[in-house]
């Protein structure tokens, strides 16, 4: 069965027969610079912790974040991982009569909307003009604005790359009774170009944000990411949760990371070239157009099915890339494909190429 997210090795291994370790994988968008050391030093340091158990109200994880952010810890909320705090804000739009998404959207957020019987109205982002894309909002009908309405907003978003600036996202607060924004992979964008709207949650009772620590430092085996809302929200969320959601390991590499200032500039630095290496790479391949977004993945329209051309670079190259099958809005003329090093992106270029010249 196709899998729903990127990065299932065991799927593509299985499919390709070929070790897990053998694969390249394109599928999913974690930072190839690999895990900080300082995230294992911390792990290693507090294995002799894990015959405790973590302490409940993840008190130093939650001030190293609220030090990162500038931000009071009671209104940080540390999950494993950003779906399962999508879970409880999908608790929360389900209360309403309806929440609105801008498709394609991430699988995830159907899955925690449909877990508690949202309603979601579905508004296309994508539109497509004389064979070229570009990026439109949609204009939202005015009835579906107001008390009894929700959105859930990617941001930058997941598989476009679309960048809200953060008046567009300032024009939804004022519209709609609550207000998610799942800023996954906003990391990736160096402070003077990210959009976040971090610093206006104290000002607006019905804005969540949600973050990721996994795609930006490597750690997706690890799971940790947080929200950031009212107070009043998240001791909700506490209760309706599994006690010790996070792990020891997993608290003590997160303290970690949000202080290795020297990680977060390498990793812009890597981005900055890497990315658009990538872009002019793909471009320059007969029928395939990539678009560029502003995270460290790129969506990429083929005249080529992109569930074949999967397969058969994992079975010539050994190359994993993200079909979009699973974002029904694209189909199977897309695919998308994380920012790798430089050396693998041409690995990738070159395997597409021969492909595709061949076929």
């Amino acid at each position: 069965m196709q899998p729903n997210h990127g990065g299932n090795l065991r799927w593509a291994a299985d499919r390709a027969g070929i070790s897990e370790d053998d694969i390249l994988d394109f599928s999913a968008s974690i930072n190839p610079l690999g895990t900080p050391p300082s995230a294992i030093a911390a792990i290693q340091s507090h294995l002799v912790n894990l015959k405790h158990y973590p302490d409940p109200e993840y008190v130093a994880l939650r001030q190293a974040l609220a030090k990162f952010h500038q931000i009071s810890m009671d209104w940080i909320l540390p999950g494993n991982g950003v779906s399962e705090l999508l879970t409880w804000a999908g608790r929360d739009l389900a209360e309403f009569a309806v929440t609105v998404l801008f498709t394609p959207a991430f699988s995830d957020y159907y899955r925690a909307l449909h877990t508690f019987g949202a309603v979601i109205t579905d508004y296309s982002l994508v539109l497509a003009d004389q064979g070229k894309l570009y990026f439109s909002l949609p204009d939202l009908v005015p009835t579906l604005k107001g008390s009894q309405t929700g959105i859930l907003i990617n941001n930058p978003h997941n598989p476009t790359g679309y960048l809200y600036t953060r008046n567009e996202i300032l024009a939804y607060l004022d519209e709609f009774a609550l207000v998610v924004v799942d800023e996954a992979f906003m990391d990736f964008l160096p402070p003077d170009q990210h959009q976040s709207v971090i610093d206006l949650v104290p000002n607006y009772p019905h804005l969540v944000i949600l973050r990721s620590l996994t795609k930006f430092y490597g750690l997706p085996g690890l799971r940790l990411g947080y929200a950031i809302a009212h107070p009043e929200r998240l001791k909700q969320w506490q209760q309706w949760r599994d006690p010790w959601s996070v792990n020891s390991l997993a608290v003590a590499a997160g303290i970690a990371i949000v202080e290795d200032h020297q990680f977060q500039q390498q990793t812009w630095d890597w981005l900055s070239s890497a990315r658009p290496q990538l872009w002019l790479g793909l471009d320059r391949i007969e029928g395939i157009t990539p678009i560029m977004g502003a995270a460290n993945y790129l969506l990429v329209r083929s005249e080529y099915s992109g569930s074949w051309l999967q397969q058969q670079l994992l079975q010539s190259d050994r190359i994993l890339i993200r079909d979009c099958l699973s974002f029904h809005e694209l189909g199977d003329n897309y695919f998308r494909v994380a920012v790798r090093l430089e050396s693998e992106n041409e690995r990738l270029i070159k395997g597409l190429s021969k492909i595709i010249k061949t076929n």
